[in-house]
């Protein structure tokens, strides 16, 4: 016996989905109702959807034939709650969906619908109508998102891959779906590291890092974390550079926001568009001076990108709370216009108020939606846009650029030990840099915190300088090559962050040694290609005396029977730890003197062993826990200069980053 539909009960089920789904809709757009009455409701209006929909079935096709019947029907329309990100800390169970839901998937039978001459053939009922339209009609994309089954292996935030336990493939119907062996998080990462290293080439094992944090994230932080050391230069500097070289090709998916000139006036409602609401860190390039490779145009994304797995793997902030954000403006790179594989605005670079206006409509926008304590991090503006956009942004928004701040407070971290080499104070020593760009100056500025004037950049050319130059402007002959420079200055330490490779000739180094028993010298320019000179050849021409970093890493040198670990200078060392600082104290704005307590928590990791070795920073393997103390000093200074807002102030800063640090160890599913 079957029953007609009850109209009362269709009506019921049509009005809680509308309300499911227009609710879903608000708690999309307004970030402002509190998260919790949100998820109540959200998970109210989801069971009495299920239910409806399950007593619709019964009124539409009998109890007997419900219970009897075991065809898997079409889907329905209605999201299950996955886990709520309020859960404790402590709780490692998360629920995936619904009880009901269950019922509802094994026993609720076809809805009717037509089926075509075509569906008769195939034996395949075309529910949705795909089959039959024509190329110029339009069909609707269907989804439902219900973690279980496929397409719970196919989600990234909670895919496990062979982690699934017995359990977990019996409840999540996953039976089938995987082989029968279960393995640990553990062999999966050694299994994963084993992989990767069959790779000869860097630009693949960098794909193959992007592919399976596309599918596994925790289990692509994991192995990023284990091994970071030999993972770091894949995920980030030097082969970074040559993934943005070549994004266009080798683009898959998006794995950030691209906000173009097509947006402006709407670049609100595209951060709407953001699957992540609670935001805390974003990391924003236009592409115009990706490392020292120059304009790449929409194609440096991959620096956010990788700017942001750092965050989370070196200082602990959760992968939902990144954005990554690439500001299409246009470029000027002939090359991509002409590339066929190209994927971003294919017209000159934007300037001026056009530019400047898509920017600040940026801005703003990030403000209204994710609030004032959201760090905005400026990665690889030109010069000209870089010092401009922190000026004026650093008095109303949480700003702070790597390229200037981050890598002035890991190279003073540097300059800090080598002291305990070299002797003397800051002042003692005279500074020689080679290029005065946005990493030249923000260096000088910083080492100028603590003493009065360094930096070379001679006076009689202040007029034809950019603003950011004038101050390091000195008194002195002009002089036209960099070899002329050592030997007029004599000064105690090169820098070198041009971004011109090779600059530091064998003669400028044996001049720098021959006027100083251990001159320190810095080839800060990334990538590999464009450091100035490599580990080996100050070494070498040094005769061992150098005491040595660069921006990018390079192998071991042995010289006379001593290994010499060369130092790198890589600004992962402070941003993780300084944005987890900001965060953990609820900081409103960026002081330079939260930049010098990173320095010294830095410099004050290297121990006499690491010096020993010819190192001026500690290893990579302990990074975690130099993000800790680097985020605890930080946050200190914000609550000593008042910009803290979470009060009140932890009693050990240390503990709480640390509590505070994500962990991509697998939870258990109910």
């Amino acid at each position: 016996m079957s029953f007609f539909p009850s109209p009362p009960f269709s009506l019921l089920f049509t009005l809680l989905n509308t309300a499911h789904l227009c609710f879903a809709k608000i708690s999309r757009y307004n970030v402002f109702i509190e998260r919790k009455l949100l998820s109540a409701v959200y998970v109210s209006l989801h069971r009495l959807t299920i239910a409806a929909a399950f007593v619709f079935s019964i009124s539409v096709y009998g109890v007997s034939k419900i219970l009897t019947r075991r065809k898997i029907g079409a889907p329905l329309v209605v999201a299950a709650a996955a886990a709520s990100s309020n859960r404790s800390q402590g709780d490692g169970n998360v629920v995936l969906m619904e009880n009901k839901l269950n019922v509802v998937r094994e026993n609720a039978p076809a809805a009717p619908s037509p089926v075509t001459e075509k569906d008769s053939k195939s034996g395949v009922e075309d529910f949705y109508g795909e089959d039959d339209v024509s190329a110029d009609q339009n069909v609707t994309p269907w989804a439902v998102t219900v973690a279980s089954g496929y397409p719970l292996l196919r989600d990234p935030r909670y895919n496990k891959g062979l982690s699934f336990n017995e359990k977990e493939r019996d409840g999540h119907f996953l039976r089938g779906l995987l082989p029968p062996v279960v393995i640990s998080q553990d062999l999966q990462v050694k299994k994963m590291m084993h992989s990767i290293r069959q790779y000869q080439v860097p630009l693949q094992r960098y794909m193959a890092m992007m592919d399976l944090q596309e599918r596994n994230e925790r289990l692509f932080y994991k192995l990023l974390i284990d091994n970071v050391e030999e993972l770091l230069p894949v995920v980030y500097t030097p082969t970074v550079g040559e993934a943005c070289q070549k994004y266009g090709s080798i683009f898959r998916q998006p794995q950030g926001l691209f906000i173009s000139l097509k947006e402006k006036g709407r670049i609100l409602d595209v951060l709407k568009n953001w699957p992540e609401k609670k935001i805390q860190v974003i990391v924003v390039t236009d592409g115009e001076r990706i490392l020292g490779l120059g304009d790449l145009g929409c194609q440096g994304m991959g620096i956010p990108v990788g700017k942001l797995s750092l965050y989370t793997a070196l200082g602990g902030i959760h992968p939902s709370e990144c954005l990554p954000v690439t500001i299409d403006v246009g470029t000027n790179n002939e090359q991509l216009l002409n590339d066929e594989f190209y994927i971003g605005l294919r017209r000159k670079r934007a300037t001026g108020q056009e530019y400047a206006e898509l920017l600040h409509e940026f801005m703003c926008a990030v403000k209204q939606i994710y609030g004032e304590k959201v760090i905005i991090q400026f990665e690889d503006f030109a010069n000209h846009n870089a010092f401009d956009l922190l000026a004026k942004y650093g008095s109303t928004h949480l700003v702070f650029n790597d390229d200037i701040q981050g890598t002035a407070s890991v190279v003073l971290a540097g300059l800090m030990a080598a002291l305990k080499l070299v002797g003397g104070t800051l002042a003692d020593h005279s500074f020689l840099f080679l290029g005065a760009g946005e990493a030249g100056t923000g260096i000088a500025d910083l080492i100028a915190l603590q003493i009065s004037k360094q930096g070379l950049i001679v006076r009689s050319r202040i007029d034809s300088l950019q603003h950011f130059k004038r101050p390091w402007a000195h008194e002195h002959e002009p002089v036209n090559n960099l070899l002329d420079a050592v030997k007029a200055i004599k000064p105690t330490v090169l820098i070198g962050s041009s971004g011109a490779g090779r600059t530091f000739t064998k003669e400028v180094v044996q001049a720098m040694a021959s006027y100083n028993e251990k001159p320190v010298i810095l080839a800060l320019s990334n990538p590999t290609s464009q450091s100035e000179c490599t580990a080996e050849e100050a070494y070498m021409w040094s005769e061992g005396r150098a005491i040595f970093a660069s921006g990018s890493p390079f192998a071991p040198v042995e010289y006379n029977d001593k290994l010499y670990a060369s130092g790198q200078s890589n600004n992962a060392y402070i941003f993780p730890g300084f944005g987890l600082g900001l965060l953990i104290s609820g900081a409103i704005r960026v002081h330079d003197d939260m930049l010098l307590a990173a320095s010294e928590a830095l410099a004050a990791q290297v121990s006499q062993e690491n010096l020993e070795k010819g190192l001026l920073y500690p290893p990579f393997a302990n990074i975690r826990k130099i993000s800790a103390q680097i985020a605890a000093k930080v946050a200190a200074k914000a609550y000593e200069l008042g910009l803290a807002t979470r009060l009140p102030q932890p009693q050990n800063l240390v503990e709480y980053a640390e509590s505070c640090m994500y962990s991509p160890k697998y939870h258990n599913y109910r």
